[in-house]
C-alpha cells in the first residue's frame, strides 16, 4: 500500500517562499503523474501544478511564474517550490499520484501566508 506524506508547510509573510515535499512510501509499480492541489476554507479544491512521468509540466494561471513543480524519481519524492507567496495562497496543499487505476492522495499540509 502506497502512502503519500506532504511536508514543508507553515506560516510565512507575503512575498516569502516555502518548499513543499511529497514523499511516497511503498512500492509503486507504474509511471505516474504527480499533482499538487490546494483547498482554501470554504472553497473547492483546485489544481495547482502537475508533472507527468515524462516531466511535462503544467500550472494554474494563478501560480504561473511563482510556483515550480519538480520530482526526484529515485527518491519517489515530488516538490513544490512556492515563491512570492500571497495571502490568497493560504490553503491546505495536497499531493496526488495518478495513472490509470493508481490514484493516491496525501493528507495535506497547511500553508498560511500573512499580509
Amino acid at each position: 500500500q502506497v502512502q503519500l506524506v506532504e511536508s514543508g508547510g507553515g506560516l510565512v509573510h507575503a512575498g516569502g517562499s516555502l518548499r513543499l515535499s511529497c514523499a511516497a512510501f511503498g512500492r509503486i509499480l507504474s509511471p505516474y503523474t504527480v499533482a499538487w492541489y490546494r483547498q482554501a476554507p470554504g472553497k473547492q479544491r483546485e489544481l495547482v501544478a502537475t508533472i507527468t512521468s515524462g516531466t511535462s509540466i503544467g500550472y494554474a494561471d494563478s501560480v504561473q511564474g511563482r510556483f515550480f513543480i519538480s520530482r526526484d524519481n529515485a527518491k519517489n519524492t515530488a516538490y513544490l517550490q512556492m515563491n512570492s507567496l500571497r495571502p490568497e495562497d493560504t490553503a491546505v496543499y495536497y499531493c496526488r499520484h495518478s495513472q490509470g487505476g493508481y490514484d493516491k492522495w496525501g493528507q495535506g499540509t497547511q500553508v498560511t501566508v500573512s499580509s
